[in-house]
């Protein structure tokens, strides 16, 4: 056989070689890509993404699109093929599979997570978005969960609405950590509470509640340090004065917060928000309608740009990355608060552009 035709061979073969090698060798790498936008003013599968009762509302017209972004699966493990697709693809980021799953985290513990910041960023949206309005929304703090083989088990429940502890009022989560670590590990605690059945009645009824309990809890040291903890998480529940219903399936996460608040804001007052334009954007929103980065800002702004939207409400912390990734055709609008975004779509719907707050790399 010529020598030239055993190179070609041998070289032919290494590459299906390397070809099967790369096929078949996995990589610790995920893929991000751009997903699907959502109206929150419009439906989703054929149901309204914002369903407002028992207070006026008004039409709407244009969007303020909610994005997404997909990633492969906890469990995914991709090959060396792929991975090097990603890295060219123009619509694509290839990243460290634990930039997306910290800590070993299943796919079920994935899942989880993100159900419980979607429905948290939802419960912010309502709040900020009547503050916004001036509209008083009380506030309480409540047990938000309880550990398992925890002290707590048994004596507190996920609903419960702590008035004091140690006799002390709390108006803050943080509070009851506080409290509960100035006692020795072992020293038991006592909460005053307004137990979860009798506070959600006495909600429903449109009343405040009437009864409360106390329930002495022991302490044990926590794992990390020479603390006492009880086991439970506290957190903040809210009575909103009008059902504000947000229903929008297969998304997780907290970053739509931003979004579902200015959806709501448009929905409760006359005219509409965007004068009928294309907005997109993202952001995590807090009470204070305080909005914070997300993940993923090049492949929403991609995905976007692809749905038609001409503007993009973008967290300011942001602005850095996301500037340089820009689609052309899309302008960026740099928010700190849900304030900023009210007054930043004021000026899209005069048509006064030229003086949004600018989202620049520096």
């Amino acid at each position: 056989m010529p020598r030239r035709t055993v190179t070609m061979l041998a070289a032919t073969l290494s590459l299906i070689a390397l070809l099967c090698a790369g096929v078949l060798i996995p990589v610790p790498y995920s893929e991000m890509s751009p997903g699907p936008t959502v109206n929150t003013l419009g439906d989703a599968r054929g149901e309204p993404v914002l369903r407002i009762s028992g207070h006026e509302t008004y039409p709407t017209s244009g969007h303020l699109n909610m994005t997404t972004v997909r990633v492969t699966g906890a469990e995914y493990r991709m090959n060396l093929v792929e991975a090097v697709a990603g890295w060219i693809a123009e619509d694509a980021v290839v990243v460290p599979h634990d930039t997306l799953y910290p800590d070993g985290k299943t796919a079920e513990q994935s899942t989880q997570e993100n159900a419980e910041e979607f429905s948290q960023s939802q419960e912010s949206a309502r709040v900020a978005a009547l503050g916004q309005l001036g509209i008083p929304v009380s506030a309480r703090v409540v047990v938000s969960s309880v550990q398992k083989d925890s002290p707590a088990e048994g004596r507190l429940h996920a609903g419960d609405v702590i008035k004091s502890v140690d006799g002390t009022p709390v108006r803050d989560p943080k509070d009851v950590a506080k409290i509960v670590t100035k006692r020795r590990p072992g020293k038991p605690v006592t909460f005053t509470i307004v137990p979860a059945k009798d506070a959600a009645a006495a909600e429903k009824a449109g009343r405040a509640p009437t009864t409360s309990a106390t329930v002495t809890v022991p302490t044990k040291r926590a794992p990390d340090a020479d603390r006492a903890i009880v086991g439970i998480q506290a957190g903040r529940d809210h009575t909103f004065p009008f059902a504000i219903d947000i229903k929008l399936d297969d998304v997780g996460g907290p970053s739509a917060g931003l979004m579902f608040a200015l959806g709501i804001v448009d929905k409760l007052t006359p005219g509409a928000l965007t004068g009928g334009r294309f907005v997109a954007g993202t952001g995590t929103i807090d009470d204070t309608g305080k909005v914070g980065p997300i993940g993923g800002i090049e492949m929403k702004l991609v995905g976007a740009r692809e749905a038609g939207a001409r503007y993009f409400l973008t967290p300011a912390a942001n602005c850095p990355s996301a500037a340089p990734a820009t689609p052309e055709g899309l302008t960026l609008i740099k928010v700190d608060t849900i304030a900023d975004a009210v007054k930043s779509l004021e000026k899209v719907r005069k048509g006064d552009t030229a003086g949004l707050p600018d989202c620049s790399p520096g």
